[in-house]
């Protein structure tokens, strides 16, 4: 069989998507199903009824991912971030997980991860240049 390669500098989510498809597929063949969820707390504007942040994640393989975690600035210092990261622990231990990871820069917030009990199983130096991208995780009992 003879395949053809394309290129695209303008990628969607119709590409993601159709990539992503064989590799599900193969991967549930040899894991089974991960039983993968997406799940999210939003923090809305009142005045506005927008959201303004929040944290949204998915589960599957067993573990937590927190894709994003946003606390707009004026709302940090409150406790927010804590609140979320803990209904989103919360969440992991009723489903089983074996435990949350997640990835972050050194000018967005290791520290706070840190403080919480996730500790750096990773790290990319100058990515971006002059700065780290740690991955962290947290293991559930």
């Amino acid at each position: 069989m003879t395949l053809r390669i394309d290129f695209t500098d303008q990628a969607t989510s119709l590409h993601h998507d159709a990539i992503l498809k064989p590799l599900r597929e193969f991967n549930g063949g040899v894991i089974g199903s991960p039983g993968a969820a997406s799940v999210a707390w939003t923090l809305r504007d009142p005045n506005l009824d927008e959201i303004v942040g929040g944290l949204y994640a998915r589960l599957g393989g067993g573990w937590m991912f927190v894709e994003l975690l946003v606390v707009p600035e004026r709302m940090r210092g409150q406790g927010c971030g804590r609140e979320l990261m803990a209904r989103a622990e919360a969440l992991a231990r009723r489903k089983g997980c074996g435990g949350i990871w997640l990835d972050t820069f050194s000018f967005q917030a290791p520290d706070f991860y840190r403080k919480l009990g996730f500790e750096v199983f990773g790290e990319i130096a100058d990515f971006p240049p002059g700065h780290t991208r740690y991955f962290l995780q947290k293991r559930l009992a």
